[in-house]
C-alpha cells in the first residue's frame, strides 16, 4: 500500500511537507519526506528524509550546491524513522529554512 499527501505548515512563508511512504502490511518499506518552501517564484526542497537505502537519513539542501550528501538520523526500523522524520520537520522547519537560506 502507499500512501501520499502534502500537509502545509505555514501557509504565509509558503512551507510544506510532502509525504510519500509505501507499506507491505503494517511495516514502512520505503518512505520520502521533504520540507518545501516558496522561494523568489518557485518551490525549493530544504531538507530531504528517506529510506531508500533501507536506512533512515537525512540530505540537507543548500541553495548553490543543492542535494547534500545522505546522513543517517535514526537508528531504529522506517516506521518509527518516518515517524521521527515528520515530526522533526514539524518542531524544527523554521531552523532549517533558515540554515538553507544561509547556504
Amino acid at each position: 500500500m502507499s500512501g501520499d499527501y502534502t500537509q502545509s505548515l505555514d501557509e504565509l512563508l509558503g512551507v510544506f511537507m510532502d509525504v510519500k511512504f509505501t507499506t507491505d502490511r503494517r511495516d514502512v518499506v520505503n518512505y520520502a519526506i521533504v520540507l518545501l518552501v516558496e522561494a523568489e517564484g518557485d518551490v525549493e526542497a530544504v531538507r530531504l528524509y528517506d529510506g531508500a537505502h533501507g536506512e533512515n537519513e537525512m540530505h540537507r539542501y543548500t541553495r548553490s550546491r543543492g542535494k547534500q550528501p545522505a546522513e543517517v538520523f535514526h537508528r531504529d526500523a522506517l516506521g518509527p524513522g518516518m515517524r521521527a522524520a515528520i515530526e522533526e520537520i514539524k518542531s524544527g522547519y523554521e531552523a532549517m529554512i533558515e540554515s538553507w537560506r544561509r547556504q
